[in-house]
């Protein structure tokens, strides 16, 4: 399945995302962070480097949004759980469909369980979960979450720590610290280098004095990550074998959750390209965990 771009310096393997929809999705917690990863390039002048390939899942062929927007699906859930280890990124887009999914315990609850432990019993891959908006209520069933923090949209803050109580009541009692963020980052990969104020993903401070977390952003280009000597031993020591969860807020919060991972598996420059094209001001959100290499 890997794609492959070619440039005059030799192939750039594209980054692999599979968004997993359910029924009543929300549209637009789609359609964002599709269209920034369709316009991120590893070089942001040359339209032959797309950096991301994405994919659609759903139980059936067609699935329709909250909104009444169908889309068709690549490929149906018992596939994507067969070919689950081939992509890198797994993106779970909230919407008014979540409580059918909650009530019902249906998928995509076992593909976001069957990824995170794919990353746990092979923690030499880099891999990233995403929820946007309400999509982290999914990942919190999952029991997932617990001893690591997350947000949801706003409106949900109480929901989401119910749930997350209810799993680690069900797990082993590590409870989830569920942040006023506008996105979450934990198990982050990033340099601090050697100035730190000069770093596009170290926040020294919060700008509106509310509880301030471990504020450091980002990670290296994909293509260093890939070539990193990175102890995978290190990595498995961390929750979920040190897969990279993210966690966002709202519509416009899960922007900034996708820009944040063109910046984390490309480059800061792509994604800053990216909302310049798209006349966006990018927010960063905070992350809570993270390697330093």
């Amino acid at each position: 399945m890997s794609a492959v771009a070619e440039t005059t310096e030799g192939p750039i393997e594209v980054i692999q995302v599979l968004f997993a929809l359910h029924p009543g999705f929300g549209a637009q917690e789609l359609c964002g962070p599709l269209e920034i990863l369709s316009k991120a390039l590893h070089k942001i002048h040359d339209p032959n480097t797309r950096a991301f390939e994405c994919t659609f899942a759903s139980g059936s062929p067609g699935v329709t949004s909250s909104s009444g927007l169908t889309i068709k699906a690549d490929i149906d859930i018992k596939t994507a759980h067969e070919d689950l280890s081939e992509y890198d990124v797994l993106i779970i887009p909230g919407g008014d469909g979540v409580d059918d999914v909650l009530k019902k315990s249906a998928e995509p609850l076992e593909l976001i369980k069957a990824f995170a432990q794919l990353q746990t019993s092979d923690p030499s891959k880099e891999r990233t979960l995403m929820s946007i908006g309400t999509g982290s209520l999914l990942l919190a069933q999952t029991g997932i979450l617990q001893g690591l923090a997350a947000t949801t949209h706003p409106d949900y803050y109480t929901k989401m720590e119910i749930i997350c109580k209810d799993a680690a009541r069900r797990g082993d009692l590590e409870q989830t610290d569920v942040m006023e963020e506008n996105y979450v980052v934990n198990n982050a990969r990033f340099e601090l280098g050697e100035k730190l104020e000069e770093n596009p993903f170290v926040l020294s401070k919060r700008p509106d004095g509310r509880r301030k977390s471990i504020a450091r952003k980002g990670s290296n280009a994909w293509k260093e990550s890939v070539k990193r000597r990175e102890s995978n031993a290190r990595r498995a020591t961390l929750k979920l074998g040190g897969l990279r969860l993210i966690t966002s807020g709202g519509i416009t919060s899960g922007l900034d959750a996708s820009l944040y991972l063109v910046a984390a598996m490309v480059s800061h420059e792509s994604a800053q390209e990216v909302a310049r094209v798209m006349q966006y001001t990018w927010n960063k959100g905070v992350t809570v965990e993270g390697i330093d290499v």
